[in-house]
């Protein structure tokens, strides 16, 4: 793993960068200040807790464990983006984001593998994840640190993300709040089922086009539960076409309608607004 970061303020530390701003976990932490892994431009290491001034550049530089992926013959799936900490690739419909098991070589994450072994890289983790049905934009993390500061901003909700969906019947209100929340069903082994016992869920949606037996939503979450999306539309009366797991008709290639297509967030390594789009 290597990297430069440049500190935005002056008078902070190391130590704040690393335990207040990113808010890596004690043991990361403790490993990067065991490794030495953060250095000045002439690569001597740098004491944690020396006030810095506002454009100083941090070289990061630390041995990264492998994942334990193993890599496609060839990647296969698109990248939308990629920096020195993070992927975006898209994921095709009907593809798994990651294996369940060892004989499973054909996910997502085989694929990127792939590509990371081609760049003579060793480490990649995907931040979140998508159904299997469901296609889109995926971040990877290139690092354990990008890994740490991605999970926190999916937790806290920092990244925005947009799904489109196009649903059956014709919705009257041009936008709209789902609050409801979601458990599992216990007739059946995948579906979830909106229960007063369930986790909080909140989808808000917009209506973008209306079409003669259909309408294309665009929809954002507050909140990550399993087939949230899907649970929530079928709710209203108005599920995913072709999502025949919550009694929607099925359509000819036996896919459901459901695309990642945008993320929006403030990038906490290069100190910019990134927006990813994904084209269809």
């Amino acid at each position: 793993m290597r990297f430069q970061f440049e500190i935005q303020q002056d008078g902070m530390t190391v130590e704040s960068l690393l335990r207040e701003k990113w808010r890596l976990g004690r043991k990361l932490v403790h490993e990067l200040r065991m490794a030495k892994a953060v250095k000045n431009q002439d690569g001597a290491p740098l004491k944690w807790n020396e006030p810095l001034s506002k454009g100083t550049v941090l070289h990061f530089s630390m041995d990264v464990p492998k994942s334990s992926y193993s890599p496609a013959k060839r990647c296969e799936i698109k990248i939308r983006y990629e920096d020195d900490h993070i992927l975006i690739v898209s994921k095709p419909k009907g593809m798994s984001t990651h294996p369940n098991d060892e004989k499973d070589r054909n996910t997502c994450m085989n694929h990127v593998m792939a590509y990371i072994r081609e760049k003579g890289l060793a480490y990649a983790e995907h931040v979140h994840r998508l159904d299997q049905g469901t296609e889109g934009l995926l971040i990877v993390a290139k690092h354990p640190i990008a890994k740490s500061v991605f999970d926190r901003m999916i937790e806290e909700k920092s990244i925005i993300r947009t799904y489109e969906a196009e649903v059956e019947g014709i919705i009257k209100e041009n936008q709209g709040t789902i609050n409801a929340p979601i458990g599992r069903d216990r007739h059946h082994p995948t579906r979830r089922i909106v229960s007063k016992a369930g986790q909080p869920a909140i989808t808000h949606f917009k209506v973008v086009e209306r079409k003669k037996h259909t309408t294309v939503v665009h929809l954002h979450l507050e909140t990550g539960r399993t087939h949230q999306i899907r649970v929530h539309m079928a709710h209203i009366g108005h599920p995913i076409v072709g999502d025949a797991l919550y009694r929607a008709g099925k359509t000819e290639t036996g896919d459901y309608k459901l695309h990642a297509i945008r993320l929006e967030f403030e990038h906490p390594f290069l100190n910019k607004r990134i927006v990813v789009k994904d084209q269809s």
